[in-house]
């Protein structure tokens, strides 16, 4: 009995330890992907986004008025992903604290969505995707966490 109970005991211990490295990992600006690789920047977030099973292509860039920088367009399974990536943590929490929780603004720029936007941020990189596929939805929020802003 003794064992079982110290067994539980180190389960539970682990089970905190791993849930704790990740809230200290997302309040530095680091989210740690479900296979322990932290993605900090495009390139970490698509080999994230290959290992957890998604075929990833690079698109065009784009530009977002409300953005200090330019972003790439993603093509995760065949679907658009936008991601804006900056040279310092401090740039990118600056634009992402600009982004109104629901989405529908950012700053003073009134946005009409073509669908419901989601909002992610990890490391250096703020990740926009606009839709509704659960698919699409699952996979980012295992590879970057809950998202910041959107519906």
């Amino acid at each position: 009995m003794k064992i079982l109970v110290t067994g539980m005991t180190l389960v539970v211990f682990l089970l905190l330890t791993a849930c704790t490295g990740r809230i200290a990992a997302e309040s530095s600006g680091e989210t740690i992907t479900s296979n322990g690789d932290v993605v900090a920047d495009q390139v970490s977030l698509i080999a994230a986004l290959r290992a957890a099973g998604a075929k990833v292509e690079s698109g065009d860039s784009v530009e977002q008025p409300f953005f200090t920088v330019s972003g790439q367009i993603l093509m995760v399974n065949e679907t658009e992903v936008q991601v804006f990536e900056y040279e310092a943590v401090e740039a990118m929490e600056v634009d992402a604290s600009l982004v109104a929780s629901d989405g529908a603004s950012v700053g003073t720029t009134m946005i009409s969505w073509i669908a419901p936007p989601h909002f992610y941020k990890t490391g250096r990189i703020i990740v926009l995707y606009l839709g509704e596929d659960a698919a699409i939805l699952d996979l980012l929020n295992q590879v970057l966490g809950v998202q910041f802003a959107g519906g």
